[in-house]
Order: C-alpha cells, then sequence, then structure tokens
C-alpha cells in the first residue's frame, strides 16, 4: 500500500460481547485512537475501554434499523482519515464475517487511505461455546457452516437448503432470527431430519444470555413462547443437544450477574477483575473523574521541607500517585524522605504506597478515616515521648476529603499538614459523541439491566446519581464498600448491602453472599 499523508482506518473486531474476548491487538489499537466509529453490537464493556481523548461516532445499526445506512459510514470513515486522524472502526464480533468490512474498505482503496484489519472472535463460534455447544465434535460432525439470515439486496437470504443439508454437519445463521420460520422450513423441505436439534441463542457471552434447544421442527413455536428477541443466532445440528452436559456459564459463582463498577475510569480495579472472574459481566461506568492539582504551592512547600514530618498518611491511591508524582517533578526521590514514617487507610493504599518501594509502618484494622486518625494519634503520643516533641503528621489527599482522619489529630493536639493533592469532579455527559451519549458510560445505566452497582466511595454514588439517566433510584441495588459509602446510598432511596469490610475482597465476598 503506498504512502499516504491522510490519517488510516482500523477495522477492529470488538467480539461478541463479553469485553475479556476483546483481543489484545484491539485494545492497544483502541487506546491510541482519536476517532471511534461504533455500531450497538459492541459490548458495554469494550466501549468502557474507549480513551478518553477520542470523539465518538455512534452509527448504530441493529436489524431493521440502520440509523446509519452503510454508504454513509463508508463516507464517515473516509471523512475523517482524510483529517489525518486515526480512524477505528470499531465492529461487533468479526469485520470480514458478515460484518461488512469489506464493503468499507472499498472506499478507502479507492481513495488511497491506509487501513489495517483487527479480526474479532466471531460470535458464530463464541456463543455456542457459552452456551455449552460445540460447533464441532468427532463423534457427530465433519463441518461446519456460517451462513447470514440476509443479505445487502434482500430482507431474507436466498439459501439453498438442499446443498446445506447434503453436506451435513452444523449449521449457524447469523442475523437469521426474523427469517426463523422460513429458515426451519426450509431445511425440513430439504430433507433434514424432523428432530434435528435445533438452538437459538440470546444475547451470547453475556450475564444475561438466554438459549431454547428444541429440534428444527418446533424451534420456532419454543423460541416464540420464550419471548427471544435479537441479537440471537440459530444453531442447528447433532451438537446442539450437548448444552444439557457442556453448559458452563451459568454455572460460575457470579454467572447471570451484570454489575456496574463506579470506580474512576483512570484507576485499575481489581474489583472488576475479581468479580469477572467469578463470571459477572462488568459494566464499567465510570461514575467520579480524578485530577491532580497542578502547580501546587502547598504541596511543593511541603515537599521542600519533607523531613520536618513523622507521618505521611494516605487516605487513597490516588493520593500516593499525585504526591509521588510531584516528588519527581521535583526531582527528589525516596532518599530525600529520610527516616519518614507512612500510614495507608487501607490494603489497596498500602499496595500504592508499596509499589513505590516503601513499606507501610501503620494500617489500622478497621477502613476508615477515623480509624486511620486515630491510630496516628495513638502512635504520636508513643513516638513523641521518645524524641522529646510532638510529631507531625502529613495528609496529602482529595481536596474535599471530609474531618474523619483529622478530629483525631485536633482532640489529640497533634500537629498537621493537610494538603489537597487532587480534585474529585462527578461523571459528565460528553460533548463530543455525535449520539449524545456519555462518554464515560456510552449507553445509559437506565438501558443496560445492570443487577447490581459496585460502590467504593460516598462520591461514587453521587457521581453514579448525577449521569446514570435515572430519576428514580428505588430499583438500583447498590453494593456499598463501608457505612459512610451506604449512609450516601440511602440518601437516593437505593436497596442496600454493606461489605463486612472496607476492602475490595469483602466486597467481593458481598456479592458471592447475595
Amino acid at each position: 500500500m503506498r504512502d499516504c499523508k491522510n490519517g488510516k482506518v482500523w477495522l477492529v473486531g470488538a467480539g461478541p460481547g463479553d469485553a475479556g474476548l476483546f483481543t489484545i491487538k484491539g485494545k492497544k489499537v483502541l487506546d491510541q485512537a482519536d476517532v471511534v466509529v461504533y455500531d450497538k453490537l459492541v459490548g458495554q464493556g469494550v466501549l468502557g475501554m474507549i480513551p478518553d481523548q477520542a470523539e465518538l461516532i455512534f452509527v448504530g445499526k441493529v436489524s431493521g434499523n440502520h440509523a446509519v445506512p452503510q454508504h454513509e459510514i463508508n463516507q464517515i470513515l473516509l471523512r475523517e482519515a482524510l483529517k489525518g486522524k486515526r480512524v477505528v472502526r470499531l465492529k461487533g464480533g468479526d469485520p470480514f464475517v458478515f460484518g461488512r468490512g469489506g464493503e468499507e474498505l472499498e472506499l478507502l482503496c479507492k481513495n488511497g487511505i491506509p487501513f489495517e484489519i483487527v479480526p474479532g472472535i466471531t460470535s458464530a463460534v463464541s456463543v455456542p461455546a457459552y452456551n455449552g455447544i460445540p460447533v464441532t465434535h468427532r463423534d457427530f460432525v465433519s463441518s461446519l457452516h456460517i451462513i447470514t439470515g440476509h443479505t445487502k439486496k434482500k430482507e431474507e437470504a436466498e439459501i439453498d437448503y438442499h446443498s446445506l443439508v447434503k453436506l451435513g454437519g452444523t449449521f449457524v445463521f447469523l442475523m437469521g432470527i426474523s427469517a426463523m420460520p422460513k429458515i426451519c422450513q426450509g431445511l425440513l423441505e430439504a430433507g433434514i431430519e424432523p428432530d434435528m436439534p435445533a438452538a437459538v441463542l440470546e444475547r451470547g457471552t453475556s450475564a444475561h444470555q438466554r438459549r431454547v434447544v428444541s429440534d428444527v421442527t418446533n424451534l420456532t413455536k419454543d423460541a416464540e413462547k420464550a419471548g427471544i428477541k435479537t441479537p440471537a443466532i440459530i444453531v442447528v445440528g447433532k451438537v446442539c443437544a450437548l448444552e444439557k452436559e457442556f453448559h458452563w456459564a451459568e454455572d460460575r459463582p457470579l454467572g447471570g450477574l451484570k454489575i456496574a463498577i463506579t470506580r474512576p475510569k483512570d484507576r485499575d480495579s481489581s474489583l472488576a477483575d475479581k468479580l469477572s472472574m467469578l463470571g459477572a459481566e462488568i459494566m464499567l461506568m465510570p461514575a467520579i473523574e480524578t485530577k491532580e492539582i497542578k502547580n501546587n504551592k502547598p504541596l511543593e512547600d511541603a515537599i521542600h521541607d519533607i523531613r520536618r514530618f513523622d507521618y505521611i498518611a494516605f487516605t487513597s491511591p490516588v493520593g500516593v500517585t499525585a504526591f509521588f508524582n510531584k516528588l519527581r517533578e521535583m526531582k527528589k526521590d525516596i532518599r530525600d524522605l529520610g527516616s519518614i514514617r507512612f500510614a495507608a487507610i487501607g490494603t489497596a493504599t498500602r499496595d500504592a504506597i508499596e509499589k513505590m518501594g516503601i513499606l507501610v509502618d501503620l494500617m489500622p484494622a478497621v477502613y476508615s478515616g477515623r480509624a486511620l486518625g486515630e491510630l496516628i494519634a495513638a502512635r504520636s503520643a508513643e513516638l513523641g515521648s521518645k524524641i522529646g516533641r510532638k510529631p507531625e503528621i502529613l495528609i496529602p489527599r482529595a481536596r474535599i476529603g471530609t474531618d474523619e482522619v483529622t478530629t483525631p489529630l485536633e482532640e489529640a493536639s497533634i500537629k498537621f499538614t493537610d494538603v489537597a493533592v487532587y480534585d474529585t469532579f462527578e461523571a459528565e455527559s460528553n460533548e463530543k459523541a455525535e449520539s449524545g451519549n456519555s462518554h464515560g458510560t456510552l449507553i445509559e445505566f437506565a438501558s443496560e439491566e445492570a443487577d447490581y452497582v459496585a460502590f467504593t466511595s460516598a462520591s461514587t454514588v453521587r457521581g453514579f446519581a448525577a449521569s446514570c439517566g435515572l430519576s428514580n433510584f428505588s430499583d438500583v441495588k447498590a453494593v456499598c464498600i463501608g457505612e459512610k459509602t451506604a449512609e450516601e446510598a440511602r440518601k437516593y432511596g437505593m436497596e442496600i448491602h454493606i461489605s463486612k469490610e472496607a476492602t475490595i475482597d469483602s466486597i467481593v465476598e458481598c456479592f458471592l453472599g447475595l
């Protein structure tokens, strides 16, 4: 492909929905995107990975309703590339498995626009797998056939059913739900066994996936009775009978649950990872954003005179990051900290400190600001008797920090310097998205059918309430990391569940006990 001064387009397959099935290369490409052109079939977990700097263009293609016609999508890709941008066309499944990827490349080729293809895991294989149906099995079939239910020119595809039946094997029909009666009738007329196992699989790989397993004769009737809707695929073949033995997705400890995680987008979420490994579908819905305070003279003054402090107390991992970023900016490192002791409010904050090569001296048994303040006050009294003066404490934390941690210090007449190192903002709608969707959530919580929402702070509750698209919160099932967070959730009338301890592992245990 010839060199081009214009931008470049990547056709990226987002997989069937489960964010864990998004490819490593797809994620790397997405991280560098200037523009993301996405459609309805991209899973919310993958949408949550889109970087904040990317412009979003929703082209919303769903069965029977093309919000943006295909020729206009092609023009959008060309237009954005001609602006010199890195354009990611994010498509559900695989771009080249009935994903119209070839059509989107034609205009790019004609105009000399560079492009790459990043294959995705197709629903034709992954959705049956998540339902316990192997599309191939040596004891049953020797071939796999993937067929589209409709074509570019016709709403229903012209399928040579007689040839299919002669070939045998497993048949997977994509985009064929509306044509299900004709598909089953066509197979029967072509001579397929009337009792041939068949299945329709709805919302495959998601927490709320459903399946109806029947036979070719009764599949349409049984699917209608179950109220099956799109997106769904049809599988026909002897392998469908194996689902009774091989089903697994819903059997996981948290299988069948969709959980919204409200942690800030710029922070790794061990909670999301743990819940996902237990089978939950994770909806990343950052309810707050944190930003380090730049030109922070109070923090700079404290660091210039850092050795006057006896303890540095951190109340969050974000505070740890902000403090050490400023330390590096001022060309200092841990050698400049001397014999200062470190205190952490809980395990996540402790881990963030220890990643800097520093062991934590104090951490309360109960992970709360009050407990941290009381522990520091008690230990400071002991330390003061040794050094002959009252110790001084530095507390780098959020600007909106409560007085929980400082009140015990004031009561003990211990001198402390409370320095704001970052600000916390509630999530807001993204004006850049042409669809009007929020950049952080992309799809409103109200339309996502999440079973529970995990809150790790009172600020995440407030941010969620401001951005979720709900006016009534009585149906929201909130799992809160502590009483302070639960207290905020109660203000909105949410159904409350509280972890026994203010730790990630404890909140996971809370979910397992629901």
